[in-house]
C-alpha cells in the first residue's frame, strides 16, 4: 500500500493573485520584493503565471498598463505597478501602500531654445504624450485649455518635427531630453512603485494580504536601520547611552577585557554619519556597522 498522501486542494479564496510587471526593471524589483518577504516565486521563464512555493501566492505576469483593469474585474487581487500608471488608467482599485521603489518623475520639457515664462506658456498649445489623462487633469485644474497629443511612443520627438510644441512624459536623468533638443520646465508628478488591491477583498485574503504587508514592513524597517555594535570603557557607556536609546534601550554585554562594555543598538539608517563621530568623542571605539535583513516591530 502506498503512503503517498495527495495534496489537499487550494480553494480560490485561500490563493492571493498578484499581478505584476511581466518583464523590466519594475518587475524584477518586484519579485526581489516578494523573495525579500520570503515568498519563493520564479521569475516566469515567459509564462503567464507561476506559483509560490511555500506561500498561499499565484503570481501573474502582465503588460503594467493592463494591471489596473485586472485588478478591478478581481482577475488578480492586487497588483504592483508604477503610480503614473495607476492614475493614468484612472481605474476603481485601492491604493494600499507606496513602496518606495522605481522612482521617476513626469515632467513637461519645451525646445530647449524656447524662453520660457510660466506654465501658461502651454495655454492653446499642442502637448505630445503617451498619459493624457494625467495630463489634461493637471491642466484642467490650473484652468489651462491645450490640445493633447496622444503618442504610443517615442514621445520626444514631437516638437522636432512640428508635431506639438511641448512633450509631457516620465524624465529619469534628462539625457534623452537634452539629445532631441528639449528641456525640463515643470514636473507634474512625482511617482513609485505601488501595491493596489481591488476593492472589498474577501476576508480570506484580505488575511493574506495583511500577512505579506506585515512583512513588508519589516523588510522596510530593515532597509532603513543599521545594526551598530561599539566597545567602551564602562566610565562611557551611560554618556553613550543617554546619547544614542536603541529602540527601547541598547543592549550592554561586558567584555573579557576588565573594565570595558560592548554596546549593541538599532540607528536610523539617515542618522548614522550624523552620530559617528560624537560616539567616537564620547569614548567608543571599534565600532561595527551590520545590514539588517529583517525588522520586526
Amino acid at each position: 500500500m502506498s503512503n503517498h498522501i495527495e495534496p489537499r486542494p487550494t480553494t480560490s479564496n485561500h490563493v492571493l493573485k498578484i499581478a505584476i510587471q511581466k518583464s523590466g526593471r519594475l518587475s524584477e524589483k518586484s519579485l526581489q520584493l516578494l523573495r525579500d518577504c520570503g515568498i519563493k516565486v520564479s521569475s516566469g521563464n515567459r509564462k503567464l503565471k507561476t506559483v509560490a512555493s511555500n506561500f498561499p501566492l499565484e503570481v501573474l505576469f502582465l503588460r503594467d498598463d493592463d494591471i489596473p483593469q485586472y485588478v478591478e474585474r478581481g482577475v488578480a487581487d492586487v497588483g504592483i505597478l508604477g503610480e503614473n500608471e495607476m492614475l493614468e488608467r484612472g481605474r476603481p482599485v485601492e491604493l494600499v501602500q507606496r513602496l518606495g521603489f522605481a522612482g521617476c518623475r513626469m515632467s513637461l520639457a519645451v525646445p530647449r531654445g524656447v524662453q520660457y515664462p510660466g506654465l501658461d506658456y502651454f495655454r492653446d498649445k499642442t502637448v505630445a504624450t503617451s498619459y493624457p489623462n494625467v495630463l489634461k487633469n493637471y491642466f484642467d485644474e490650473r484652468g489651462l485649455n491645450t490640445e493633447i497629443e496622444e503618442i504610443g511612443g517615442s514621445v520626444e520627438i514631437a516638437p522636432g518635427i512640428g508635431l506639438a510644441e511641448g512633450i509631457f512624459d516620465i524624465v529619469s536623468t534628462g539625457s534623452t531630453l537634452i539629445s532631441n533638443g528639449l528641456k525640463e520646465v515643470e514636473v507634474v508628478l512625482r511617482s513609485e512603485a505601488v501595491l493596489i488591491s481591488t476593492q472589498n477583498l474577501v476576508a480570506e485574503k484580505q488575511e493574506l494580504l495583511d500577512r505579506i504587508l506585515f512583512r513588508l514592513a519589516a523588510v522596510r524597517e530593515a532597509g532603513n536601520n543599521k545594526y551598530v555594535l561599539m566597545n567602551a570603557p564602562n566610565d562611557a557607556v551611560q554618556r553613550i547611552i543617554d546619547f544614542l536609546p536603541g529602540m527601547r534601550s541598547p543592549t550592554v554585554l561586558p567584555l573579557a577585557q576588565e573594565g570595558w562594555s560592548s554596546v549593541h543598538t538599532v540607528i536610523g539608517e539617515d542618522d548614522f554619519w550624523e552620530h559617528i563621530d560624537e560616539l567616537k568623542r564620547l569614548g567608543a571605539e571599534g565600532i561595527l556597522v551590520a545590514p539588517i535583513e529583517k525588522m520586526i516591530l
